[in-house]
């Protein structure tokens, strides 16, 4: 806090969540009772609703959950959504249940919540998080519903995440990785940072991916598809595969869907059970999945000129000060993994409105870029080019306003850090700086409310 004044006894405020649930609850399947424990934390309510994922891993705790809050909480402070942090956890394998007997729990866990109002539109917004999707959310807010008849209205909002037939948005799978497309794209287009070696675009640089679950595989995808970049080296849990001359994302992700793994895929180097993917040469280094696998002991033998932190936590406080005394950028998780909860706030407005993203004027914009398109015709006395006729005259779908808004949040996210640092040298790093943005808008708005 030595970079930011703030009244006394307020960072003590900032820091500590406001509250932390604990839910025990039992679900007859089976033929037996099974006891299960979940919980839910509101780290600060500066804002409302609070907003955060809920994950179902045999591994949680209460102390993690804690941790997740308040990561969401300067997540979206920084991202300028109007949401404060929340989180939520069910200690539980999935793999361990069927899809029937998942939904019940489920069900039960939501009428947990509910009975202690921590699930609704106004008040408290779960979201997909490990080991839940849409699936879960769809459940969720059809319980929510069940069990609040007179608010059917703006049920839907009470969770986001949600399959597109219940009230979900477009864009919102990728959102994630798309988010880290365009903070990588901000970072580059900055003349003010260092860029790649001097670059400025990714056309022909190598990129390594660690994870490749949702994240992981919509970055490499849309990375090398759209942006020239040549993704040389995927890494997962059980090894790594590589290709010096790019590997085809999409029939690599087929690949996984058939078999259940990276490895074995023709045409590439398979790596089985080798967890140095990461530490292969390369420009760009995207860790997507688990938290610290940059760590003291490996940090040295990252070879990456820019770290991309696509999951959270993925550099070790040890890791980060080794990456960057050797020039290493990051980054950092705060800001780069921030376009799921982008896209979770319009799903969120978009139920709370009742209305799809551009139904209101999509054909007028058509009508307009026509009007445009044949006055030029007439005025030069020549064809708009057919290969951009059809996307000028598009008048816009959901995905494409969903996809032009998480880009221009995520470049003027970045535009707040960048400016933080030229003020502030003394800052650093880009992870400080946008702590130091982020928490000076949590405090300024816990003073406005005179708190």
């Amino acid at each position: 806090m030595s970079f930011l004044d703030l009244p006394e006894g307020l960072a003590e405020r900032i820091i500590q969540c406001n509250s932390t649930y604990t839910v025990r609850f039992g679900v007859r399947l089976r033929g037996r009772m099974y006891s299960f424990i979940g919980w839910r934390s509101v780290h600060s309510e500066h804002c409302e609703p609070v907003k955060g994922g809920i994950r179902y891993a045999s591994n949680a705790d209460a102390e993690e959950v804690e941790a997740l809050a308040a990561l969401m909480t300067l997540k979206c402070s920084l991202v300028d959504v109007p949401f404060g942090g929340s989180k939520g956890a069910l200690k539980i394998d999935p793999r361990e249940w069927t899809p029937q007997e998942l939904e019940r729990i489920t069900r039960r866990f939501t009428q947990e919540l509910n009975k202690r109002g921590l699930i609704g539109p106004g008040v408290n917004v779960p979201a997909p998080d490990i080991g839940t999707g849409e699936r879960e959310m769809a459940w969720m807010m059809d319980e929510f519903r069940r069990a609040n008849p007179t608010d059917v209205v703006n049920a839907r909002a009470c969770v986001t995440g949600k399959p597109l037939s219940k009230g979900g948005i477009a864009g919102r799978t990728e959102a994630t990785g798309r988010g880290v497309q365009f903070a990588i794209q901000s970072f580059l287009r900055d003349t003010r940072s260092v860029g790649l070696d001097g670059r400025r675009d990714l056309k022909g640089a190598s990129v390594i991916v660690q994870g490749f679950g949702n994240v992981g595989y919509h970055a490499a995808k849309f990375l090398s598809e759209e942006d020239g970049a040549r993704v040389t080296v995927v890494a997962e849990r059980d090894g790594y595969i590589a290709d010096s001359a790019g590997l085809p994302i999409e029939a690599l992700k087929q690949h996984q869907i058939r078999t259940g793994s990276i490895l074995g895929f023709e045409g590439a180097k398979t790596f089985a059970g080798d967890m140095t993917g990461i530490e292969q040469p390369c420009d760009v280094l995207i860790p997507a999945a688990m938290e610290n696998v940059i760590h003291v002991e490996n940090a040295e033998r990252i070879k990456a000129h820019l770290v991309v932190e696509a999951a959270n936590g993925p550099v070790s406080f040890e890791a980060d000060q080794i990456l960057r005394a050797h020039g290493v950028s990051i980054l950092p998780d705060l800001y780069v993994n921030a376009g799921g909860v982008v896209v979770s706030y319009f799903e969120w407005v978009k139920n709370l409105t009742h209305i799809p993203f551009g139904l209101m004027e999509r054909r007028r914009r058509e009508r307009r870029n026509q009007t445009i398109a044949t006055a030029l015709e007439r005025m030069t006395g020549k064809e708009f080019p057919p290969d951009i006729r059809d996307e000028f005259l598009e008048g816009g779908a959901e995905i494409d306003l969903v996809r032009s808004g998480l880009e221009d949040v995520m470049r003027s996210t970045w535009s707040r850090i960048g400016d933080l640092m030229e003020k502030q040298p003394e800052l650093g790093d880009y992870r400080t700086a946008a702590y130091v943005a982020s928490i000076r808008q949590i405090a300024e708005a816990y003073e406005a409310i005179g708190i």
